[in-house]
């Protein structure tokens, strides 16, 4: 077997200079438009409002953009404050094949480092792409038992970030191998993280941007890593997957397709594990008209995520709420969507939400689980007050690659995210910018 390393820092590096067919920039700016929609809710959220506040002394001088308290600094300070808060609100996109968030922790470093460069758009459009590809498929890679110890985004985020800043700093094949590979032995985040309370999970893309940018940072001095870290006989696959990762399916078409044009855009404001739910529930409510009081028990089968991470029948924070089944089910028939406002204290504590969700069981369906986690499926069954009793196969995701949100939905998206943070006309030239500048964006108001 090749090695997996090599062949990646090569593919990543010749990104800097090799044609952008207009596709993949057209998808980098969409994953840009998402993931700022997803930023900037987050910034005045905890952890990135409370790490702003104990990093400010730390900020260092430079040009790159921290958009959490809106001041320019170094590039490694920026990038772990914007990743954190691009993730907090749970909106980021997700590579589904290795169930991966990797705007959070590429972007940001992307981006912070473009800026402390002084590049332009097409050179950040450029990263984003090669960072898309590293992580995207060492994710494939490690998947899926990667997920039942290690929280993906945080590990191989490390990647994906370590990519996108060698691009912007021109590092040759050479040093991006010993970036990734540096990377490798930086890379963290573990589930238990998040199957709790606490703050910890949005510091995973955080440190995982930060540290892809020192480990790129460090290559560009002539640092040197274990070329061979990924997929030695104690390196990043053996160690985090059950095999020695399946790297012939992760180097697939590695000329051929490109990972950031199959991307999936969220359309709901909580874990993903729980949209193919939601979305048959909304199918269902849709066709038979039914609302929250005329519903008796829900039943929700789906595959093995959907089981273990979001059956959570109680909940008393926001976090928790985001990955519970029960709450985003009840907040759907409630609310009528599980966007920001589902998530609020006063929707929280609200009795007709919480009347729902002891009426909603989650269980492994193995059909679908088999499946995961190409695709992500539900089985709904609703019983009604008067007896009736509803089902409903849903077979994706809205905002899936085989059901995604067109340029216009993913405005609205946008729009509905940024406005109540910056207004409607910044959200509207910042959205202009997004979509056709060849400028990259800078401070907001």
């Amino acid at each position: 077997m090749d090695n997996p390393l090599i062949r990646l820092a090569a593919h990543a590096a010749s990104w800097r200079d090799r044609p952008l067919p207009v596709d993949v920039a057209h998808h980098a700016r969409r994953a840009l438009i998402d993931w700022f929609a997803a930023l900037l809710p987050g910034c005045s959220q905890p952890p990135a409002s409370l790490m702003a506040r104990v990093l400010a002394d730390q900020r260092g001088s430079g040009r790159a953009i921290c958009y959490v308290d809106g001041q320019a600094g170094g590039l490694r300070h920026a990038a772990l404050l914007n990743a954190t808060a691009s993730h907090t609100v749970e909106f980021d996109d997700i590579y589904r094949d290795a169930g991966y968030h990797p705007g959070c922790p590429t972007i940001p470093a992307a981006l912070a480092a473009a800026q402390a460069q002084g590049g332009d758009m097409d050179l950040l459009l450029r990263a984003i792409t090669a960072g898309y590809e590293v992580g995207c498929r060492i994710g494939v890679a490690v998947q899926p038992s990667h997920y039942r110890y290690w929280h993906t985004t945080g590990t191989v985020g490390t990647f994906g970030a370590a990519a996108a800043v060698g691009v912007v700093l021109g590092l040759d094949e050479t040093r991006m191998a010993h970036a990734l590979a540096t990377a490798a032995t930086m890379a963290g985040g573990l589930q238990q993280a998040f199957r709790g309370e606490g703050m910890s999970k949005p510091l995973h893309p955080g440190h995982a941007a930060e540290a892809g940018a020192l480990a790129a940072l460090a290559a560009s001095a002539g640092v040197t890593g274990a070329l061979d870290v990924l997929h030695g006989p104690v390196g990043f696959a053996a160690a985090t997957s059950e095999d020695t990762g399946k790297w012939d399916k992760a180097l697939a078409g590695l000329e051929e397709h490109v990972a950031i044009t199959s991307m999936t855009f969220k359309n709901h404001g909580c874990c993903g594990h729980i949209f193919a739910g939601l979305d048959g529930l909304a199918a269902l409510q849709a066709q038979h008209g039914f609302g929250a009081e005329d519903v008796a028990a829900i039943h929700l089968g789906g595959y093995s995520a959907t089981k273990d991470v979001c059956d959570r029948p109680e909940v008393t924070t926001e976090q928790q709420a985001r990955f519970s089944a029960q709450y985003c089910l009840g907040a759907l028939l409630v609310l009528g969507g599980v966007r920001i406002a589902a998530f609020t204290p006063e929707s929280l504590a609200d009795p007709r939400i919480r009347a729902v969700m002891p009426k909603v069981t989650v269980s492994l369906d193995p059909a679908l689980a088999a499946d995961y986690p190409a695709r992500r499926a539900a089985n709904l069954e609703v019983r009604l007050t008067d007896g009736t009793v509803l089902r409903h196969h849903q077979p994706t995701r809205k905002g899936d690659p085989d059901a995604p949100l067109s340029d216009a939905e993913l405005a609205a998206k946008f729009l509905e995210l940024t406005e109540p943070v910056i207004g409607a006309a910044s959200a509207g030239a910042l959205l202009a910018r997004l979509r056709e500048g060849a400028e990259l964006p800078g401070a907001l108001p």
